[in-house]
């Protein structure tokens, strides 16, 4: 191979990995004010989140598509109000998925996260509600890879074991997972955190 073919191939690579590097950052919309950063891949850990506002769709049936389900909605809504987007995206899973066995199908919410309190949008459509989430705690493991519900599952297994073995703690709400990257980046960079509100006993 040509000194001059090595160079260009090399060059293609790190332009490749500039361009994956900036799309990766410029995907990322901003965190809600106030929310901690996401949590570290494998890492498990307490958090607290302030109270913040959210528009929301319910979503019945199967609960692995349940956020791109409730995602259209939630997109019209905001683009509909001119309300800048934020990330991350979450859904509230059935509080039975934190049971052995976990169920597949079941109510969820998926909600858009408002930047702060003082965001009131002019129209709502009959499928959103604006609600007001309180403060919280929250014990959060950091996951990288796909969107998929296994993923989810795996998460809460992680911290079902964490609950056990801190029995100071218990369950205080249903579980929770943020997403916190659009659909177009790579699968490997994607980070959510799988939640569960917890309270000391």
């Amino acid at each position: 191979m040509k000194l001059s073919q090595a160079l260009l191939i090399v060059g293609v690579i790190v332009g490749l990995g500039a361009l994956l590097t900036w799309g990766y950052r410029a995907a990322s919309a901003p965190l809600p004010e106030g929310f901690p950063p996401p949590t570290a891949k494998g890492e498990i850990e307490l958090k607290q989140y302030p109270a913040y506002r959210a528009a929301t769709v319910q979503v019945r049936g199967d609960l692995a598509q349940a956020p791109s389900r409730g995602f259209s909605p939630l997109f019209r809504h905001i683009s509909d109000n001119n309300i800048s987007m934020t990330a991350p995206v979450e859904t509230r899973y059935p509080a039975a998925t934190l049971q052995t066995g976990a169920i597949s199908e079941g109510d969820a919410a998926v909600s858009f996260l408002y930047r702060n309190l003082e965001v009131v949008p002019q129209a709502v459509a009959q499928n959103v509600q604006v609600e007001d989430m309180p403060s919280m705690v929250v014990v959060s493991v950091g996951m990288r890879g796909g969107y998929g519900y296994g993923v989810y599952t795996r998460g809460v297994q992680q911290l079902q074991g964490w609950l056990a073995a801190h029995p100071e703690y218990g369950v205080a709400g249903p579980p929770r997972r943020f997403f916190y990257d659009g659909p177009f980046i790579p699968n490997g960079l994607k980070r959510s955190d799988i939640q569960i509100p917890v309270k000391r006993n």
